[in-house]
């Protein structure tokens, strides 16, 4: 299939996604008919036309023990789907299922660092289309509570704060031709924010408030004609995110607040915070919401005597928990979640379950644990929520959903969507191989200089440094000895001489042996960033790669080569014209694998599976699917349909030290051992 031909597929295919458990063309084209005219038939005989919506008056309010909508008492039943972690071909149906399950609010934060991935470049298109997803909710009757941040946590790099992305978002613009912005050598972002050394994030710091303000003077004004009062469905707005847990700056959440209202933003105010920290994250003219997982009185009536003239909300509900590298999986018995909401919808108070929906945090997306030692989040962000991370219906949601239907004042819920065929596909053999050696021709650079750079300050894409992935380092030695690296290794370092691998430098591991030799020989220190943390004391000090000196003998090491190794798209494009070797050729690593996988007719749903293989990345058609690593928890990634072509897919693997060079594509997740929370 040609490259123009593939593309014209892709988007004829994402387009049917829309019907997707309508396989037969005629009974869809039947489908979308009595779906029209049922449209019709509720624009002029049910629903309230644009003209009435236009003209409400009396949004969502609060007086001292309830909520009101438009003056008549409002319970919020509320569920959190995050719309950038969900292919847009699927967003129909998780809301769908959000419905039937009785939720009547969705609840989705606001990624910054997706909307304004450059300083000049702003995002709202595809996948990003914020403004369709939100419609789209109001389409199937259900309102919204937006958490525009500008910090928003949702465990993703740097707390959703400004970086360059290189991930399935900016991957997918690149397949559609769809991107926002494109520079030579493809779509170029910066990390703007950690370019200023200075800078400190979520203050009253010039450089991140005036950030701030161009942020929300491009979101905002699309923000406020889908508001209540303007006949939208937004009836809520959260002022940032657990400020309480990050500092105490009244300064800050006022900015935060009048930079909204001063845009437009007429709706309900909330903050959201833990209840140890609920006093310091509050700001006059809001709510006051707490995130809990499980319930007691004492809970409750902390929070009415922080606040006795407001309702009483849960803005965060845990319905689980994510998961880090080296750990298990996190899961929270369905009666555990169900009885903490039971007891708060019971006695008349709000909630917003988190996560009702988490989907998957794609390429490299994902943030990190900071404290009390760091520890890189999985890609899967299944979260053990009541609609796993395929859509998939859990005991949580059935039980979920007849605790809920008790709620609705009178309405029969819909019955819930049909699920999706989730298919076995024939394993991918890979028969070619590329050393990482012979790919660095195909990176920008080299770039040279006398130490070492981290990675967001070099003069790479555009000038505009990298974000992601890996970064390579080489420099000349001429004898052996101890290595030590300090705490310069951001995150973890593969080490080789003369391209022969040594060991590992990470952040518990800081010293290695290099052994002796004759002659200048090649140092090579093959550096990747697991992810920055999402929350904390330390969002300021997230720059990756090599940070500070590297010690030989105690003597610093000079004259460095770089290579920049984000795994962007038009690098992974670029792979297609390497040399690449057959495997009996004797594969080296690190290195790519190539192969194919064929799927007969429409795509369907599968989980990728590497069983022998230890640690790096996969890309399916170039999509930058996520990490994976032997010691897990997670053992799958989650492949929807709609990245599938019928016929021919390409797979590549990045390897980093071991495989056995077949991918295998199953029917089920494997998110590894479970462990109570």
């Amino acid at each position: 299939m040609s490259a123009v031909k593939a593309r014209e597929w892709q988007r004829a295919h994402l387009d049917s996604m829309v019907v997707l458990s309508i396989r037969n063309v005629h009974k869809r084209n039947a489908l979308i008919c009595l779906g029209a005219v049922g449209f019709i038939a509720c624009v002029f005989f049910g629903l309230p036309r644009r003209q009435e919506r236009l003209g409400r008056r009396a949004g969502l309010s609060a007086n001292s023990t309830q909520f009101l909508l438009e003056g008549q008492p409002f319970q919020i039943l509320g569920g959190s789907v995050h719309y950038f972690r969900v292919p847009r071909p699927y967003w129909r149906d998780r809301l769908l299922k959000m419905k039937a399950c009785g939720i009547n609010t969705l609840t989705t934060a606001v990624p910054w660092s997706l909307h304004q991935p450059q300083k000049e470049v702003f995002s709202f298109q595809s996948q990003l289309d914020l403004e369709a997803f939100i419609n789209l909710a109001a389409d199937l009757g259900l309102w919204v509570i937006l958490r525009p941040g500008p910090y928003i946590s949702s465990e993703l790099d740097l707390g959703g704060l400004p970086r360059r992305m290189y991930t399935y978002t900016q991957t997918l613009y690149a397949r559609l031709e769809v991107a926002t912005a494109r520079v030579k050598g493809g779509p170029a972002q910066a990390f703007w924010l950690l370019r200023d050394s200075s800078m400190r994030l979520r203050t009253m710091y010039p450089g991140f408030t005036q950030a701030v303000n161009v942020y929300f003077d491009k979101l905002i004004p699309k923000m406020v004609p889908l508001q209540f009062k303007k006949g939208g469905p937004i009836v809520a707005v959260q002022v940032e995110n657990e400020y309480g847990s990050f500092a105490k700056d009244d300064s800050y959440l006022l900015f935060i607040k009048e930079a909204l209202k001063s845009r437009g933003i007429s709706e309900l105010l909330l903050t959201s915070d833990r209840l140890d920290t609920l006093e310091w994250g509050g700001v006059d003219g809001a709510i006051r919401a707490v995130k809990l997982q499980k319930v007691n009185q004492r809970h409750v009536q902390d929070l009415r005597a922080l606040q006795p003239s407001s309702p009483t909300m849960v803005m965060d509900l845990w319905t689980g928990w994510y998961d880090v590298w080296g750990e298990l999986h996190h899961v929270l018995p369905p009666e555990d979640m169900v009885s903490a909401a039971r007891e708060l919808v019971s006695q008349g108070m709000s909630v917003n379950l988190y996560m009702f929906h988490g989907g998957s945090s794609f390429g490299f997306m994902t943030g990190a644990l900071g404290e009390p030692s760091y520890k890189a989040l999985v890609p899967s962000y299944d979260y053990d929520a009541p609609l796993s991370e395929a859509g998939e219906y859990t005991p949580k949601y059935h039980i979920l959903r007849d605790l809920l239907s008790r709620f609705t004042r009178g309405r029969v819920l819909p019955e819930p969507p049909a699920l999706h065929y989730r298919e076995s596909y024939e394993p991918a053999v890979t028969y070619q191989h590329l050393s990482l050696w012979d790919a660095l021709s195909y990176t920008e650079g080299p770039f040279r200089s006398p130490k070492p750079v981290n990675m967001e300050n070099l003069p790479v894409n555009n000038n505009n440094g990298q974000a992601y992935g890996y970064t390579l380092y080489e420099t000349t030695i001429t004898s052996g000895g101890s290595l030590k690296s300090g705490d310069s290794v951001r995150d973890r370092a593969l080490v080789f001489v003369d391209r022969s691998y040594i060991g590992l430098l990470k952040h518990k591991r800081l010293e290695l042996a290099v052994p002796g030799g004759k002659g200048p020989r090649t140092l090579s220190l093959l550096v990747e960033n697991c992810g920055r943390v999402h929350q904390g004391g330390g969002l300021d000090k997230q720059r990756k790669g090599l940070v500070g000196e590297i010690l030989l003998n105690n003597i610093p090491l000079r004259d460095f080569t770089i290579y920049s190794l984000d795994m962007k798209p038009s690098f992974i494009d670029s792979l297609y014209q390497a040399p690449w070797k057959t495997l009996s050729e004797g594969p080296t690593f690190p290195g790519f694998f190539l192969g194919k996988i064929f799927v007969y007719g429409y795509p369907s749903d599968t989980f990728v599976k590497l069983p022998a293989w230890k640690k790096g990345v996969v890309f399916i058609n170039g999509l930058n699917l996520g990490r994976y690593w032997s010691i897990g928890p997670q053992q799958t990634l989650y492949l929807p349909g709609p990245f599938l072509n019928s016929g021919i897919n390409q797979v590549i693997v990045f390897e980093e030290q071991e495989g056995d060079y077949s991918v295998h594509f199953e029917d089920t997740p494997d998110l590894g051992m479970a462990a109570d929370l």
